[in-house]
């Protein structure tokens, strides 16, 4: 199962994508039942422990933190800034909140959906 954050008109989603196998019925629609329970259950966990997990969008490396933790932020404030395929990507706050634990540091060398920090 893969997770992603998807944005919408401002509102951030987080979701848990399953392949499935080339022969499946999709003709039902009960596949993707189980899907949406499953992404409900697991966006609780992260909201019940006070945090929010924000985890690396690709494979890269840490050009720069620009938190640190303890610093309050906005949504859409630059946390961290990651470089993939030689492009700068900037890793935003998908909220207000704290800066909690920070997970990298500049130079660092990250995995797809691998934890940056929470908030």
């Amino acid at each position: 199962m893969k997770k992603y954050e998807i944005e919408i008109n401002n509102e951030v989603y987080r979701v848990s994508v399953k392949e499935l196998p080339a022969d499946a019925d999709m003709s039902t629609g009960q596949t993707a039942a189980p899907a949406a329970q499953e992404t409900q259950s697991a966006s609780a966990p992260a909201a019940a422990s006070g945090g929010t997990e924000i985890n690396a969008p690709m494979s890269g490396t840490i050009l720069k933190v620009a938190v640190t933790p303890g610093q309050t932020v906005a949504q859409g404030d630059t946390l961290i800034v990651l470089e993939a395929m030689k492009m700068e990507n900037e890793i935003v706050a998908p909220a207000d909140g704290v800066v909690g634990e920070i997970s990298v540091s500049q130079g660092d060398s990250v995995q797809s959906d691998q934890l940056l920090l929470t908030i």
